[in-house]
């Protein structure tokens, strides 16, 4: 079969003409979109995030007194990462694997299956040191006592977990059990919209209050 002539050379330049006017308006286009995009939607969202919720945008900080600070200096911690809160006079989080425990540069599980035996027999030494802290049955230690959160910084437990804790918190500091109690109770949070997830209490904002509470 005889190939096809090639076209003149001089008809091949509408098509360059053509071709360099496309990509002129896709780099036109990509431009516009990445100052767009890239600048202004951020620098709009980030001054309005600002305005209408800085506490939020700040990272949730709160102070050493329990207030809602924006300031980084200031703070103790975030009410949205757990801390490692071991003393005997302080509520407890729930366990952390996120690197050597609420690590927010190595947030994550550990990925271990429920039937996996590294799993179990961390679930179950942590249930007897539970058990033997707060002097309750092994039977009664929740859940979140012994299991850490997908991500290692969870900042809540579950009220059941914080009422384990109050005989042994008001021990320690010498506090009517019944003020602990009701100090649980004050900063239990319920379903967000009465619906969605289930009750719980943040650790740090209770140790906080807690720390303010005389004998």
């Amino acid at each position: 079969m005889t190939p096809a002539p090639r076209p003149p050379r001089a008809a091949l330049g509408p098509t360059v003409v053509a071709f360099a006017r496309q990509s002129l308006a896709g780099l036109r286009l990509l431009l516009a979109l990445t100052v767009l995009l890239g600048l202004v939607y951020p620098a709009v969202v980030t001054g309005l995030a600002q305005l209408a919720f800085p506490w939020q945008a700040n990272g949730s900080l709160v102070s050493a007194h329990g207030e809602r600070i924006t300031a980084a200096a200031d703070a103790v911690g975030s009410a949205l990462v757990g801390q490692d809160l071991s003393g005997p006079g302080w509520f407890h989080p729930r366990p952390s694997v996120a690197g050597p425990g609420y690590d927010t540069l190595a947030s994550g599980g550990s990925n271990l299956g429920p039937l996996d035996p590294a799993l179990a027999a961390t679930v179950a030494r942590r249930r007897a040191a539970v058990a033997a802290e707060e002097d309750v049955p092994p039977a009664d230690v929740p859940a979140d006592a012994v299991t850490a959160s997908a991500s290692g910084l969870d900042p809540h437990i579950s009220p059941a977990y914080a009422r384990l804790q109050v005989p042994r918190v008001a021990r320690v500091r010498g506090l009517p059990e019944a003020a602990v109690a009701a100090l649980v109770s004050r900063h239990t949070q319920g379903r967000d919209l009465g619906v969605l997830g289930e009750p719980r209490v943040n650790v740090l904002e209770l140790d906080l209050a807690l720390a303010t509470m005389v004998r």
